[in-house]
């Protein structure tokens, strides 16, 4: 079975488990460490960023 590959850099995870206060887990187990709502809240931040910068886009 293939695994797909990640949309998001490494780093924009690092940085996003360190705003979300569990880039220790991450450290210690590495990412199948942290629990399924720790990543659903990473990717709902992640898409809301993304919004941001899209809307930010559009006016200028």
């Amino acid at each position: 079975m293939s695994r797909k590959r990640s949309v998001m850099s490494d780093g924009l995870k690092e940085e996003l488990a360190k705003e979300l206060g569990f880039y220790n887990t991450v450290q210690e187990e590495g990412w199948g460490g942290i629990r399924s709502r720790d990543a659903g809240n990473m990717v709902k931040k992640a898409i809301e960023i993304a919004e941001r910068d899209l809307a930010n886009q559009k006016r200028q």
